[in-house]
């Protein structure tokens, strides 16, 4: 079999940055077109078989990240944009918002409280060293937060955007399972609580799975949590005295 032209083909497509933004939003297609077959299975979640689909690229292509962030990072800078987006579904329910408000900060610092004081503690118990556990510290934030906080703490940016992204992942999977247990059934619970546990990931779960309504809670808590834990956590961790 003559193979010279699909030589020449990859070999022009390897030369443009486009070819990655097109398998970004290829990947994304055939992970969302996964996750309908899984029926929504959150282990089948489109944003976790889409990192999965383009580390498989990268591997067997053997281009390394900065190669392909140069095609993504339009899709990067749309970051911004969608997330300011995620105001306008919040808007819809602002009289709902105005009546839970101080529930839901005080939710909001309780778990942000729980969350830092559990990773610190269990990091520090099982002989973590320091620059690691900082790094844990805020890994229920966003990434650009996380790594903002991490870095004035001591903490090293690039573990913590790992950690926060398997953070998010792990919150899509177990998150469902316990609401179920829990018995939780209003949606601006589900999204608050997915949103201040798994963040952006979290927030994308509950609109492409839950309603519109918990994505837009989830996307006010995910927002909230970030600009709280930038406060919360410098205490804590003079607490410990890390």
């Amino acid at each position: 079999m003559n193979l010279a032209p699909l030589d020449a083909l990859w070999v022009y497509l390897s030369a443009s940055p486009l070819l990655h933004l097109l398998l970004t939003l290829v990947a994304f297609l055939l992970a969302t077109a996964i996750n309908r077959l899984a029926r929504g299975a959150s282990l089948a979640h489109p944003v976790l078989v889409s990192i999965a689909l383009i580390i498989g690229f990268l591997w067997l292509t053997d281009t390394d990240y900065p190669t392909y962030f140069e095609g993504a990072q339009f899709i990067h800078f749309l970051l911004g944009p969608a997330t300011v987006a995620l105001a306008v579904p919040l808007f819809d329910h602002l009289d709902r918002v105005k009546q839970m408000l101080w529930p839901l900060l005080t939710a909001c610092c309780v778990g942000i409280v729980t969350a830092v004081t559990t990773t610190l503690g269990l990091a520090l118990a099982l002989g973590a060293h320091t620059q690691v556990a900082l790094s844990l510290a805020p890994k229920s934030v966003t990434s650009p937060i996380a790594m903002g906080i991490a870095e004035k703490l001591g903490g090293i940016p690039s573990l913590t955007a790992g950690l926060v992204l398997l953070t998010g992942t792990l919150g899509c999977v177990v998150g469902p399972v316990v609401m179920r247990l829990a018995g939780a059934r209003d949606d601006t619970v589900k999204g608050f609580t997915m949103g201040l546990s798994a963040h952006g990931i979290g927030t994308a779960f509950c609109f492409s799975s839950v309603s519109t309504l918990a994505g837009a809670f989830a996307g006010m808590s995910m927002g909230l949590t970030g600009l709280l834990t930038a406060f919360i956590v410098p205490p804590i961790v003079r607490l410990f005295g890390v």
